[in-house]
């Protein structure tokens, strides 16, 4: 299953830390892993003893690419490991994700800060990892033992239990930012150029002018302040020459009545 975002014809990011899942319990949680990996430009997915094996019985990999819906090639190019330290042996660096103190005296940073270090660090040509634990326990003390430093998130602490996708996600998230920047993947399409002030006080002096021969204005002596609160309705809106051109057109119309066939009005169109 691909989602409505893929486009396989735009070249894919691959890099960042290796991102290595600890004994994970559920297929469907490592193919949900491979998706968030996917979708920020991870591409290293190391496995420490997934109780269900890998790769899984027929019915158990269907469902782990199904999760990962179209970041298949995360899971292909998946490692096998029998322990943690074999499957950190060739990184210079090493991050431990935990949502509770340890007392290692490590030091604890947040995704954002840990991100942007990692992006410094394989620009320098070295290679860092990311532990994550199983889903139910965590990484054991002993795992965290073998960490540099530690990832932690700011959640509620009376419920800071993260699942294991939404832990790679957040994670996926900040190499993001760290390593290609943030602003937007597309900004909206400019239809029209800004209005000019001439289009938009004649205008002004169009509605105004209909609206005072209808009784709008009154009482007379609010009629300025009512005017100058019209006006910047509009002001805040940031009218562009088709918006002038819509609403003058739509004003046109109630004021004169249904269009009869191929007559022209103020706006110029038949």
């Amino acid at each position: 299953m691909v989602g409505a975002g893929t486009d396989h014809t735009k070249p894919r990011l691959e890099g960042g830390p290796a991102v290595i899942l600890v004994r994970p319990q559920l297929a469907v949680n490592i193919g949900m892993c491979a998706r968030a990996m996917a979708n920020f430009g991870l591409s290293d997915l190391r496995l420490v003893a997934p109780r269900e094996g890998w790769p899984q019985a027929k019915g158990l990999r269907k469902g782990a690419f199904a999760a990962a819906s179209g970041a298949a090639f995360i899971l292909e190019g998946a490692r096998l490991y029998d322990d943690v330290r074999s499957a950190i042996a060739d990184l210079h660096y090493l991050y431990a994700t935990t949502a509770r103190e340890r007392g290692q005296g490590k030091p604890v940073l947040g995704p954002e800060p840990a991100m942007a270090a990692s992006f410094v660090g394989i620009s320098a040509g070295h290679r860092h990892g990311i532990l994550f634990g199983p889903e139910r326990t965590g990484l054991e003390n002993d795992e965290v033992t073998l960490a540099d430093a530690i990832i932690t998130f700011p959640v509620n602490p009376a419920y800071a239990s993260l699942n294991l996708a939404q832990a790679v996600l957040l994670t996926g998230y900040e190499w993001m930012r760290a390593s290609k920047g943030v602003a937007p993947p597309f900004q909206p399409i400019a239809q029209s150029p800004p209005a000019t002030r001439d289009a938009v006080l004649s205008f002004f002096d169009y509605l105004e002018g209909e609206l005072d021969r209808s009784g709008f204005f009154r009482p007379q002596g609010k009629q300025p302040v009512m005017r100058r609160n019209m006006r910047n309705i509009f002001h805040r809106i940031g009218m562009t020459e088709q918006d002038v051109r819509t609403l003058r057109g739509a004003i046109v119309r109630l004021v004169q009545g249904p269009r009869l066939k191929g007559r022209k009005d103020d706006t110029g169109e038949a």
